[in-house]
């Protein structure tokens, strides 16, 4: 175990008593709704970020040329200069979080000892299942593997044959499968053993306490942090909301027949659908938006399932399973697949996977915080590979029946998937081209405006959050502001878009997901510096040294016949020798604090504070006492009524 001030020799004795005389290694874990916290706007955090997210609305709106020229210059510096980092960022991140599962770190619980989970399994993998499905399935499940079927990657195949459709699939696949979800993996289980492990706030500068400290992540580093977190998080999901609302214009020109809409209906439509987050986020209707979700996600997955029996059923009973093992067959060639194959390689490169994986960077705080709330309890082997296994699945069922129809149809000389290939028209052509083609595009425009609504509504929650120090119910008229940032930015992208929409979305996103990507390489290194301290691996690195120095003595003093007791050895022989207990490293975390940041005294056997306060009726920032043994209210799930899923 690396350790605080491992040594080759004994530890020499410190008789400093340990933080509520309990040692570092029988510590249950804290939560963070245990804790003494007073919330508040942080004037730094949200002054700063709202005035330069203001500032980028009023220009891309006043001098949408000018914004355009700049993105541009800015997009072509980044992808050429550092779209090598993206890809680097993926494959570590799932690398790393494979050996921590597999590795004796994998044991660790997201929340105290011996902490039964607080969803059964059943009802978590389902509300993971929710946030793999939403706009950015509808808008480029259709469409992705059409395109690549058209044009295939470099070197993968000759365009519009067999072997080209089967690539297609797995290059979708790979853009949104276990690359994508491992960076949220990460953000959520950093954020939920923060949270419910070590009891600390919920934001994104608390995963760096161990390489900072409290002071500098109280500072503007910790700050910093937290700024470019809303920023990613603000261009991530509107560009989520933009490509929805270019599909809800496309259905209304379809259901209504009233032609091709301009951008001034797009930004009605904006208008329209951002009355019903404000709604949903001041009115405390959260019951029926959280109703209205449920229905939207059934209505959704409904949806997938008519295209799957009314389209060509036994073509897609073959063909998924066929490109999900193509796409395991050259995972590795397309994680190659860089600049250093050519030109063509790079322009596929930049247009696709970078543009991917900063999206997925940008999604990471609000993806990330989502997962923390509804595992808390569980190992971080079966976080990390449930969450990366189920939304996998989620994408090779939805991709599979969106593209596999598309491929299919265009296989087959359909006329309307030959004629257009705008990704916003795709979804209706095939609904269109199958039974009961007057009312499905009905059912899909109704799930694109909830996945609107409810995604806005949850990362506004995210980034009141990260703008007011954590606060898991912050302040409605902040969650209202970020929500309205989100549609301003929205507005912007689509201008700047123009005709070619998806230019816009790639400028903006990745330059503005290139700081949180360093960010993110910064929190492999935090996470796993917590994880080497936690109070189960001491206990672990205890265990393997005493046992293993118990058999030695026992084997020489008593051949085959000993057993194994417990007791005291001289000073410097004892399974902890070589590990100072005392260390800062191991024992600043779990001393108790009360709201002024005063050290106040704790019973950890009884746990109760030494003043009396408690959860239930104790001092600002204290849980409200329905919630008393539920673990700390996340942004999106700040309220019990007020539950909206996640929607890429």
């Amino acid at each position: 175990m690396d350790a605080p001030r491992p040594t080759s020799t004994p530890v020499e004795s410190d008789d400093t008593p340990y933080p509520h005389d309990i040692h570092p290694g029988l510590v249950p874990g804290i939560a963070v709704d245990e804790q003494r916290v007073r919330y508040g706007t942080d004037r730094l955090v949200f002054g700063v970020a709202a005035v330069l997210i203001v500032g980028f609305i009023i220009w891309g709106v006043a001098s949408t040329e000018s914004l355009t020229a700049v993105s541009g210059i800015a997009l072509t510096w980044v992808v050429s200069n550092t779209g090598w980092l993206f890809n680097v960022l993926v494959a570590i991140v799932l690398v790393f979080l494979i050996y921590l599962a597999l590795s004796r770190y994998g044991k660790i619980p997201l929340g105290r000892d011996g902490e039964k989970p607080e969803f059964k399994t059943f009802s978590w993998i389902t509300m993971m299942f929710s946030a793999g499905v939403g706009i950015g399935i509808f808008f480029f499940g259709p469409y992705e593997p059409l395109f690549y079927f058209m044009n295939p990657a470099p070197g993968a195949a000759d365009p519009e044959t067999v072997e080209a459709m089967h690539k297609a699939m797995a290059q979708t696949l790979y853009h949104w499968g276990f690359h994508a979800w491992a960076l949220y993996s990460l953000v959520g289980a950093a954020v939920a053993y923060g949270a419910y492990r070590r009891g600390r706030v919920p934001l994104m500068s608390s995963i760096f306490t161990p390489v900072f400290g409290k002071d500098r992540v109280n500072g503007w580093q910790g700050k910093t942090i937290d700024m470019l977190a809303i920023v990613a998080t603000l261009f991530g999901t509107a560009a989520s909301l933009g490509i929805g609302t270019l599909q809800i214009g496309r259905g209304v020109e379809i259901v209504t027949g009233i032609g091709t809409i301009g951008n001034s209906a797009l930004i009605l439509i904006i208008v329209v659908l951002t009355i019903g987050f404000i709604l949903s986020a001041v009115s405390g209707v959260g019951r029926g938006i959280r109703w209205l979700s449920n229905i939207n996600m059934t209505a959704a997955f409904g949806l997938a399932v008519f295209i799957f029996i009314a389209g060509p059923t036994l073509f897609l009973l073959n063909f998924l399973p066929s490109a999900t093992f193509e796409y395991f067959r050259d995972f590795f060639e397309m994680m190659t697949r860089s600049a250093s194959w050519g030109p063509e390689a790079a322009a596929f490169s930049e247009t696709w996977t970078v543009f991917y994986w900063a999206w997925w960077a940008s999604w990471a705080p609000f993806v990330g915080i989502f997962l923390a709330r509804i595992s808390r309890g569980r190992s971080l082997k079966q976080y990390i590979f449930t969450t990366l296994a189920v939304p996998f699945m989620v994408c090779i069922l939805a991709f599979g029946t969106f593209g596999g129809t598309t491929l299919w149809m265009r296989a087959n000389g359909n006329e309307a998937i030959t004629a257009d290939m705008s990704p916003q028209n795709l979804l209706f052509e095939v609904l269109h081209s199958l039974p009961l083609g007057s009312i499905t595009p009905l059912i899909a425009i109704f799930c694109l405006a909830i996945f609107f609504i409810t995604s806005a509504d949850s990362a506004s929650l995210v980034m009141g959050t990260l703008s007011q120090r954590g606060n898991p119910t912050p302040d409605k008229k902040v969650t209202v502001f970020w929500g309205l940032a989100m549609m301003g930015i929205a507005v912007v992208m689509l201008l700047i878009g123009g005709n070619e929409a998806l230019s816009g979305l790639q400028n903006l996103i990745i330059v503005s997901a290139l700081p949180f990507a360093v960010i993110l390489l910064v929190m492999i290194f935090a996470f796993f510096k917590d994880l080497q301290t936690d109070p189960a691996v001491i206990r672990t690195e205890y265990a393997q040294t005493a046992l293993e120095n118990a058999v030695r003595s026992g084997i020489d003093e008593h051949g085959d016949d000993f057993a194994l007791t417990v007791e005291k050895t001289p000073e410097g022989e004892g399974a902890g020798a070589e590990f100072d207990s005392h260390a800062d490293e191991v024992t600043e975390w779990y001393q108790r604090y009360d709201e002024d940041g005063n050290p106040v005294g704790y019973d950890y056997d009884a746990g109760e504070y030494d003043d009396g306060w408690t959860p239930e009726t104790g001092a600002i920032g204290a849980v409200d006492p329905s919630d008393a043994g539920q673990g700390a209210r996340s942004p999106v799930d700040a309220d019990r009524d007020e539950d909206p899923q996640p929607a890429r």
